[in-house]
């Protein structure tokens, strides 16, 4: 008995001890994009914001260099990132001393269209906040779509006990980071992608490779359909943006030849269609004209359709010029062939879907 009492101590300290680490020491066993989410953190806490900034997804993450933009930019896209993100990045934006006065939003259709990792990397990652998932639950519950809320549940877990396990750093929940981090192994590694990170305004790449020709997730979709939740809080996204008077500008970041070959019209008519509904519902919206441009392989470095160094160097010299040529403080005609190459928003040729309240 007194052995069984002393192997249940030692049990319950060294659970205990670990538990400690896991809440205290994050930078020394999580993934490396857990880093470049911190320093995100950072600027958001500090209100270092600059002039304007970037939601989106990882495809923008990894796409729009800040330090190659004429004006200050902060890029707050993170990997995974849907509308949910994107508003509690701005909810805590539009709470500093000087909110941004353009903000540029980058979602690919996918992320209108399915649950990504919200659980997984948005709440684990500690990019969301508690009032966050409330709010997440409430518009599941109003919107009838549970489909993120519910998503990725633990086995016999009811999803408020998830949230608050997740709160409290439950160790199991990060034991495969402990694994593969071996307690410490991750910290120098992750001290210096936080450092770049910071110094690049939000900025980190993913994949590097000097081209990619896979046809990525984009093609495997027959429709564009987005789910009520998505639709739900791109529509308060947009709706915030437009009550604070802030200039705000839709960019699609490039698929790969190898992609758009694939890809289903009836996907990038939808898509179109969609977002030219919402420009016509707000008055400080605009969608850039291409919402599916497409780039030769090589300037793409992985699987996923993340543009390499090259390709975000192009692509942000780009989007740089064309803030140079209409600059979001102008109301004029220019700004409807916002990041164009032929001038006419592509949103005004095609026939918008019905919309809740259009």
């Amino acid at each position: 008995m007194r052995y069984l009492r002393f192997f249940g101590l030692s049990a319950g300290l060294s659970f205990a001890l670990v538990w400690a680490w896991v809440a205290a020491m994050p930078m020394a066993y999580m993934d490396i994009e857990y880093a470049s989410w911190q320093a995100k953190q950072r600027m958001l806490d500090r209100c270092d914001l600059g002039e304007a900034i970037v939601l989106g997804d990882s495809r923008a993450a990894a796409g729009i260099l800040p330090t190659r933009l004429p004006l200050r930019v902060t890029n707050f896209a993170v990997g995974g990132g849907e509308a949910i993100e994107a508003l509690s990045v701005l909810n805590r934006a539009l709470a500093c001393p000087r909110p941004p006065r353009l903000v540029i939003i980058s979602l690919d259709p996918g992320h209108f269209s399915r649950p990504d990792q919200f659980w997984d990397r948005s709440v684990r990652l500690g990019f969301v906040t508690d009032p966050d998932i409330a709010d997440l639950r409430d518009a599941s519950r109003r919107t009838g779509d549970a489909s993120v809320y519910a998503s990725h549940a633990l086995d016999g877990v009811p999803i408020s006990v998830q949230a608050w396990l997740y709160k409290v750093k439950f160790p199991p929940l990060y034991f495969s980071s402990l694994a593969h981090g071996g307690l410490v192994f991750r910290w120098a590694r992750n001290q210096r992608m936080l450092t770049d990170t910071l110094a690049s305004r939000g900025h980190y790449y993913f994949g590097t490779d000097p081209g990619s020709s896979t046809v990525t997730v984009d093609a495997h979709m027959d429709r564009f359909r987005p789910l009520p939740i998505l639709d739900y809080y791109f529509d308060t996204l947009l709706a915030t943006l437009d009550r604070f008077g802030i200039e705000t500008r839709f960019i699609a970041m490039p698929v790969n030849d190898a992609t758009w070959r694939e890809v289903h019209p009836a996907v990038r008519d939808g898509f179109a269609s969609y977002l030219a509904a919402y420009q016509r519902r707000y008055r400080h919206f605009r969608v850039a004209s291409e919402i599916m441009p497409h780039w030769p392989d090589r300037w793409f470095g992985d699987q996923f359709g993340h543009l390499n160094p090259a390709g975000a160097e192009r692509f942000s010299d780009q989007l740089g010029q064309r803030l140079q040529d209409a600059p979001p403080s102008t109301q004029n005609e220019a700004q409807n062939g916002w990041l164009s190459e032929t001038g006419t928003a592509a949103s005004a040729r095609v026939v918008p879907i019905s919309k809740r309240g259009s």
